[in-house]
């Protein structure tokens, strides 16, 4: 073998070396990226936000038709969240977080009604919700909806949660205390330690974990 082969050879060798070393180095950023992205506090942002709840029929978990303004005042303080059965990213992640809110609230969980809307209401039948809600082990307190597609888009449009397709939701969870009381909307992966320190501070037990902001007009 000449010596120009032999030199080739080892520039390949060694090109595909560095290429292997960068994608790795690529990789591992990326992943402590994503850790960051998932796991800072940082990245959740909690506003104050008035919003008018449209009086459209859904249809709940064990298959009765309801008024969704109805529904969420009934007196009890509410937590929303959006999901739909099939996702396998952003819903199972909001969900244990609703699971894990209601276990953390042991006896008081009858009084705080958490509210998951499906955003594919095609695909998400009463029987869908049910075996849903049964894998996050859904306790009485927490109902699950589903409906017309217009009805969920008008649901979503009002909360500001539209984004176009199931597809491009993005996490998002709505407090409210009471009716007529603001809301607390956290974009990004809410805790369910953010939730309790919202009740915390419904029970007037503590202040907030995070600096409450002016509620805005949407």
């Amino acid at each position: 073998m000449n010596s120009v082969v032999t030199r080739r050879m080892a520039a390949g060798l060694l090109g595909c070396a560095l290429m292997g070393s960068v994608a790795w180095a690529d990789g591992n950023v990326m992943d402590a990226q994503m850790r960051h992205t998932t796991a800072n506090d940082s990245n959740v942002r909690r506003s104050l936000v008035q919003y008018v709840i449209p009086h459209v029929t859904l249809v709940r978990e064990d298959g009765k038709s309801v008024d969704l303004a109805t529904e969420l005042d009934d007196g009890r303080p509410v937590v929303v969240n959006f999901v739909y059965t099939s996702c396998t990213t952003i819903c199972p992640m909001s969900s244990q977080v609703f699971e894990q809110f209601q276990d953390d609230l042991g006896a008081a969980r009858d009084g705080v009604h958490l509210v998951s809307i499906s955003i594919d209401p095609e695909q998400d039948t009463p029987t869908r919700l049910r075996a849903y809600a049964a894998q996050f082990h859904a306790d009485k307190g927490w109902n699950h909806y589903s409906g017309t597609v217009a009805a969920s888009v008008a649901v979503q449009r009002a909360f500001d949660a539209y984004r176009g397709d199931k597809m491009s939701h993005v996490p998002l969870t709505l407090v409210r205390a009471a009716p007529g009381k603001p809301w607390v909307r956290f974009d990004g992966f809410a805790r369910a330690d953010d939730l309790m320190a919202e009740h915390k501070a419904w029970a007037g037990e503590s202040e907030s974990l995070v600096a409450k902001e002016p509620a805005v007009a949407r």
